[in-house]
């Protein structure tokens, strides 16, 4: 599912345990990227505290209380373990205004179910550093904003924005309709990566690490772009392949050949 990642187990980095504690955070607008709950708890606090915590637009998760204890580092979670964001989520529109600020065509990663946090805090500080204006993921089966992912990125999460959605499919057809192309990032895809334009409105869309893109993101791509591939592996690095379509798209917008 992606919801969890042995780093956050091992560091505890980020973690917020407890019913008072979690209470507080959601009550103080704290940015949190999920909460875990114990599974099959009839408990009425910890039922109210995830009622707060959906209303407040957090994804919730019920996981079995061995699952819980592998995770607490105080072992005093009493059911409920909430991950910190580290930092603010933006929305869609943030992002696309980032870039009319700037006075350029929106670049956008896209990131369909990357579930690791290092490949994601790769992105990110990729993104960064080629001058994209956002990265968007999923609000389920993705890694979030975690510390893991902060620490990654090297600290680009303090300077792109990153916006989370419920549903790709439905993400890529908005994004059609503010005047961006669908460019995704597959094996086997029907136009090569140097014939694709990628000098206007463009988002680049990344699959999971395992799988690639979903079905249904495919689907709802313009283009499906293939990168050269000239050794024995046939696949790259969900990090990777982003940064080679990110530094591709950067030479077409600064006019190299």
């Amino acid at each position: 599912m992606g919801e969890y990642h042995k780093d956050q187990e091992r560091d505890g980095e980020g973690l917020i345990e407890g019913r008072n504690a979690v209470t507080e955070a959601i009550q103080a607008g704290a940015p949190i990227d999920k909460l875990y709950l114990a599974r099959g708890e009839t408990d009425r606090t910890l039922g109210r505290i995830a009622a707060r915590a959906r209303k407040a637009g957090i994804v919730v998760v019920e996981a079995d209380r061995r699952k819980l204890d592998a995770m607490s580092v105080t072992h005093s979670h009493q059911g409920v373990i909430a991950v910190a964001a580290a930092q603010a989520y933006a929305t869609v529109d943030d992002i696309l205004a980032a870039a009319r600020e700037r006075g350029e065509k929106p670049l956008v990663v896209v990131c369909d179910e990357i579930s690791d946090p290092h490949n994601l805090g790769a992105i990110i500080r990729t993104a960064e550093c080629a001058g994209a204006h956002g990265v968007i993921i999923p609000k389920r089966r993705s890694a979030g904003l975690t510390a893991v992912v902060a620490k990654t990125s090297a600290g680009a999460v303090a300077h792109v924005p990153v916006a989370r959605v419920p549903n790709i499919p439905a993400l890529l057809k908005e994004l059609q309709q503010k005047g961006l192309w669908i460019f995704g990032a597959a094996a086997g895809g029907d136009v090569s990566l140097y014939q694709a334009d990628l000098k206007g409105a463009a988002a680049i869309v990344i699959g999971s690490e395992g799988d690639g893109m979903s079905r249904l993101a495919r689907e709802n791509c313009d283009f499906l772009v293939s990168i050269p591939m000239r050794g024995r592996i046939s696949s790259l690095n969900a990090s990777a392949a982003a940064a080679i379509l990110l530094y591709e798209a950067l030479r077409q917008r600064m006019g190299q050949p």
